[in-house]
């Protein structure tokens, strides 16, 4: 059995599944203290199933906790940044176009060094082994304990970040250090940006990482901690506090999987509905449509894997403007159940109007009967046509895409929307985020830079980066023969020697429990009972 929880901004939702059968399903209030929730969750899963504890073979996890700290510039930890480029690159230095209440937050100590490829792999200039030992020296009267490392064209060649990794760690060994070609993709800004922010949540990573490890021993839960990544996969509790970034999307990630599983459709569009925002995505084979170009996190540009997803303000607890008639993007979030009407309060919500429009059974309906019946369905069509827009934008052919509705704002949708052949609202929909973590697999993934030249052939190439992506889903705990290719794409790079093309491969494989669980059990310090 498995357990899937869903840490979001408002609400915890989690669920057991044996299989694919849900055996149970909760939605508790998400707390500050990031246990408290799970707490709850887990002892009503526990209780409502009346589930053998030792059963449990993985606990799955989705959590924006990460996004929150960079969007909110909290619990961000001072952090340095090296650059290996010089003499190129100085005109635009690191954190050149970050925000400043964000520079502010991480108080950055930031150093430019010499290093660096050109794009066709020849160096800028040579690695300065003592210019390093003097910025670990700055690093420590600082206080500094996180850095991320960038080198120009590192997915070319990566040598250099990782020598200036061994001599920063040899003169600061409790250093954690991030480089950027395991976090970006080319593009040094947006890729720099990335790690930086990697960087600094590693701090807050291992308090986020122990406080789930501390959740699961107080409800007496023994199994492996898994958490989920931007691209619908899991990595488990070490990778995540070396790599925190790669949780950022976990959640409309784990909707649009969850929603797939429960609808039976692989190829389509997932609409995830919350109390605030909505979230319009694709998946195509049963994972998320990647992002093609740059991601904007809290003001920052950031060039790392993450899902093509549209968002607008517009959930259970959105404001409604009667003239003209307009809903959300301002919500009463959390506070809902004080403030709709349906709850006696009064303020009209999207909710009120839902249920007023006989959508959904919440709260009190006799205290919506008053509205307007011009008003209910001017209402409900606006919300129906702007989520249709929303689907209808992230449309890349001419064929129009079936619609799967999710998440606990979901009865705010009519049975139709303009321009969609079909919308389904399937079961346990309320709860598909933990039911997409649950089910989540194990994932490995290659995208660099490769030559194509005389004695080296298109086919080696792919074959190649297929093996390495393969060989990278075992390693991150894939049984070995389960690992299948989910998504290749090749883009030839013009203004590169050598006929060079990037190549991005994606291999998915089945969760090796007994290995997951071996593993935790010799290596992890939330084993220990």
């Amino acid at each position: 059995m498995r357990v899937g929880i869903d840490v979001g901004g408002t609400h915890t939702d989690a669920v057991i599944m044996d299989g694919t059968t849900v055996l149970a399903e909760t939605k508790t209030a998400t707390t500050p203290d990031v246990t408290g929730g799970i707490v709850t969750a887990l002892r009503r899963l526990l209780g409502a199933g009346a589930v053998d504890r030792g059963r449990i073979a993985a606990v799955m996890i989705g959590t924006t906790h990460f996004t929150n700290a960079l969007v909110t510039g909290r619990n961000l930890a001072p952090t340095g940044v090296v650059r290996l480029a010089l003499p190129a690159t100085a005109a635009l230095p690191p954190l050149v176009d970050w925000p400043a209440r964000l520079r502010e937050a991480i108080r950055p100590s930031v150093h430019l060094c010499q290093g660096g490829h050109e794009f066709d792999g020849r160096p800028i200039s040579p690695l300065d082994r003592d210019e390093l030992r003097r910025v670990a020296a700055e690093l420590h009267a600082r206080g500094v304990d996180t850095v991320a490392v960038s080198s120009v064209f590192s997915p070319v060649n990566t040598e250099l970040e990782e020598q200036a990794a061994s001599v920063l760690l040899d003169e600061l060994p409790h250093l954690r250090v991030s480089l950027s070609h395991q976090i970006g993709r080319v593009g040094l800004l947006e890729r720099e940006n990335a790690t930086i922010v990697n960087a600094c949540l590693r701090d807050l990573a291992d308090r986020i990482v122990d406080g789930f490890a501390a959740a699961l021993r107080e409800v007496g839960v023994d199994a492996p901690l898994f958490l989920s990544q931007n691209d619908g996969t899991l990595m488990d509790a070490d990778h995540t506090r070396r790599h925190p970034v790669r949780t950022f999307a976990s959640g409309p990630t784990n909707s649009m999987r969850g929603a797939a599983f429960l609808a039976g459709r692989a190829n389509c569009a997932v609409v995830d509905i919350g109390g605030t925002t909505t979230d319009v995505g694709v998946l195509a084979d049963g994972y998320p449509r990647a992002a093609t170009g740059e991601v904007d996190i809290g003001g920052v540009r950031t060039n790392f894997r993450m899902p093509d997803v549209l968002s607008i303000g517009l959930g259970g607890g959105s404001h409604v403007r009667t003239s003209p008639i307009e809903v959300g993007p301002e919500s009463v979030g959390y506070e809902l159940t004080r403030r709709a009407l349906v709850f006696g309060g009064r303020t009209l919500t999207a909710t009120d109007l839902a249920v007023a429009a006989g959508l959904a059974d919440i709260g009190d309906a006799s205290l919506v009967r008053h509205l307007d019946r011009d008003l209910v369905r001017r209402g409900v069509a606006w919300m129906a046509s702007r989520v249709a827009d929303q689907v209808e934008r992230m449309r890349v052919s001419a064929d129009p895409l079936p619609v799967i509705v999710v998440g606990g704002g979901s009865v705010l949708m009519p049975p139709e929307l303009p321009g969609v052949p079909s919308v389904h609202r399937p079961g346990h929909h309320a709860v598909a985020n933990a039911i997409g973590a649950a089910i989540g697999q194990i994932g490995g993934d290659v995208d660099r830079l490769f030559a194509v030249n005389t004695g080296v052939s298109r086919e080696d190439v792919l074959e190649r980066a297929r093996a390495e992506a393969v060989e990278r889903a075992v390693a991150a705990g894939a049984v070995p023969g389960s690992v299948e290719i989910v998504e290749i794409d090749e883009i030839h790079v013009a203004y590169l020697p050598g006929n060079a093309v990037r190549v991005r491969v994606k291999a998915v494989g089945e969760l090796d429990l007994g290995r997951a669980r071996t593993s935790d059990e010799e290596d992890r310090p939330w084993a220990t009972t």
